[in-house]
């Protein structure tokens, strides 16, 4: 009679931390997993490098805007050449061993996502999610904003709704960096609307939203903002109650607030403005589908503040001119707000195409116009702002209000 030989203990781990900012690191993989790892990655300052024939939505739009960089085809060797570590994320067994393989040979450190024993580094979570117990009640839905970027600035809940989570259904204006945290057994699903690019459709998102939770799982639905503001959410919500799915909804710190504050702009002061207005720009003036009255914007006063509004900036700043704003009307166009790429181009309204161009402003953008751009003084710093850099098309000094 044989008996089983007991299994041998895994060696003790050297608990250590990496400093990757500004050295090479390789992701060889373009799914899920791969956004995982990448998004952490770059939370970190890591110089990432992308091998894979094809790539989720989300790592396209992080290629597109120079945060990484993509290299279209599968893994070769010397693809490690001069990388400080390694991270084996293809989902195919055969080609992440042979990734650790060659990261062993090259004294490289390796993470494979499908295969932690055979991984010489290992991802340790430092949120406690994998000791939160697990939720026993039906499956359900939790839309969950994700705030402006800075992976800070999200709810409580927020977090405790994603260290919770089976499938996490993100954007890519979410913020990415939390996806780092999740438990390995979170299955993430990339829903990126990427401007002029791929998208999932609308349909296809609130049908994954049922079938997880139909099947008991615990979804989170993570969204760049507040979902209820030109977050779609609603829309989610009731595909989600059309299915007698349960539903709660997290509401996020919007991007049309916290974006100017953070780069030092108040939508709101005292003697100076009385009301602000947020607008979608995602369609030009005169569109047909465009529920916007821009004429009875331009009349208006106080703050405005346009979301979704860079390739038709241009357009909207000669209807809000033609409809009674004054042309020196003074404009900040905050890039990338909350995080460590934000930068803010300062100009007028009637300049602000010509600027946009001039300092290639590329989505995620929010533009301001009115007096209380002249109030920021461009030393105001958020939790995950950067360098405090500021490109100026028009130097703006100080400006008291009452």
């Amino acid at each position: 009679m044989s008996t089983a030989s007991p299994s041998r203990p895994s060696p003790p781990l050297h608990p250590v931390g990496l400093r990757l900012h500004s050295r090479p690191v390789v992701v060889v993989g373009g799914g899920a997993g791969a956004l995982r790892a990448t998004a952490g990655l770059l939370d970190a300052g890591a110089l990432v490098t992308v091998v894979s024939p094809a790539v989720v939505p989300a790592l396209e739009a992080l290629a597109g805007a120079g945060s990484l960089s993509w290299i279209p085809r599968g893994y070769a060797p010397g693809d490690l050449d001069a990388a400080w570590y390694a991270v084996a994320a293809t989902g195919d067994d055969a080609v992440d061993r042979h990734v650790a393989a060659d990261a062993e040979r090259a004294r490289v450190f390796c993470t494979s996502t499908g295969d932690p024993d055979a991984s010489s580094a290992f991802r340790v979570l430092s949120d406690g999610a994998d000791a939160l117990p697990r939720d026993g009640r039906r499956g359900r839905v939790v839309l969950v904003g994700g705030g402006p970027g800075d992976p800070g600035l999200i709810t409580v809940r927020g977090r405790q709704a994603l260290a919770q989570a089976d499938v996490v259904v993100v954007d890519h204006l979410g913020p990415r960096s939390l996806l780092a945290g999740l438990r390995r057994d979170v299955e993430i699903v990339d829903a990126s609307k990427l401007p002029r690019g791929r998208a999932m459709p609308q349909e296809e998102i609130n049908r994954l939203l049922v079938r997880h939770a139909r099947e008991g799982r615990l979804v989170v639905r993570l969204k760049g903002g507040d979902p209820f503001v030109f977050g779609r959410g609603m829309e989610e919500l009731l595909a989600c109650a059309a299915a007698d799915v349960p539903v709660e909804v997290v509401p996020g710190v919007t991007s049309a607030i916290a974006v100017p504050g953070v780069a030092g702009i108040p939508v709101t002061h005292r003697g100076l403005t009385h009301e602000f207005v947020v607008v979608s720009g995602h369609l030009p003036p005169g569109h047909p589908q465009s529920l916007v009255d821009w004429s009875a914007v331009g009349r208006l006063r106080g703050t405005v503040v346009v979301l979704m509004g860079v390739e038709n900036a241009a357009a909207i700043a000669v209807t809000l001119i033609a409809s009674g704003r004054p042309a020196a009307t003074p404009v900040a166009v905050v890039v990338e707000g909350t995080t460590g790429r934000e930068r803010t181009v300062r100009t007028t309204l009637a300049d602000l195409g010509h600027a946009m161009a001039e300092h290639c402003v590329q989505p995620p953008a929010v533009w301001v116009v009115g007096e209380v751009v002249q109030l920021s003084t461009g030393t105001a710093r958020g939790p995950g702002s950067g360098d405090g850099q500021n490109s100026h098309s028009q130097p703006w000094g100080w400006s008291g209000g009452a």
